[in-house]
C-alpha cells in the first residue's frame, strides 16, 4: 500500500488501488499566473486522483484552504499546519476524488509508479517548457 507524508512527516497517509489518473497539470497562463502555482510554487503538479474513499489520513490533522479556482468551482487544498507542505487537494468538479501530490509519496519506488499518463492544460505549458513525450497531450482537463 503506498504511502506518503508532508516534509516533516507529521501528516502521514496511505491509499488503496490504482489511481483513477496520473497527470501533470500545467498552472501557468501565458498572460497570468494562476493561483494554483502560488499554492504549489511551480508550474506543473505531478497528481494522481483516487477516489476519496481510497485516502487515508494515518497520522496528524491536515489544514486546508479553499480558493476560488479559474473554472469557478472550489480548490481546497490540504497541508501539514507544522511544515506548510500541500499533500492532496479537492475540486468541485470530481467531489468525490481527491488529488493527490505525487512528490508527497514516501518511497521511490511510489514517485516511479506515478510516472504520469497524461499532461493536462498543455495550452499553458511555458514555452521554455518541454512536454513529456510518453504521456497524452491534453489542451485542458
Amino acid at each position: 500500500m503506498p504511502k506518503g507524508s508532508c516534509l516533516c512527516h507529521q501528516l502521514q497517509y496511505e491509499y488503496q488501488g490504482d489511481p483513477l489518473m496520473k497527470a501533470s497539470h500545467t498552472l501557468v497562463v501565458m498572460d497570468r499566473v494562476l493561483a494554483s502555482s502560488f499554492i504549489f510554487g511551480s508550474t506543473n503538479t505531478f497528481n494522481l486522483l483516487l477516489p476519496h474513499d481510497k485516502l487515508t489520513i494515518t497520522s496528524g490533522t491536515p489544514k486546508q484552504y479553499t480558493e476560488t479556482h479559474e473554472s469557478g468551482e472550489n480548490l481546497t487544498v490540504f497541508f501539514c499546519g507544522d511544515c506548510g507542505s500541500a499533500v492532496y487537494k479537492t475540486h468541485g468538479l470530481f467531489p468525490e476524488k481527491v488529488v493527490l501530490l505525487a512528490g508527497t509519496l514516501d518511497d521511490a519506488d511510489g514517485l516511479e509508479q506515478a510516472k504520469p499518463q497524461v499532461e493536462l492544460f498543455v495550452k499553458h505549458r511555458p514555452s521554455w517548457l518541454n512536454g513529456l513525450d510518453w504521456a497524452d497531450q491534453k489542451m485542458e482537463f
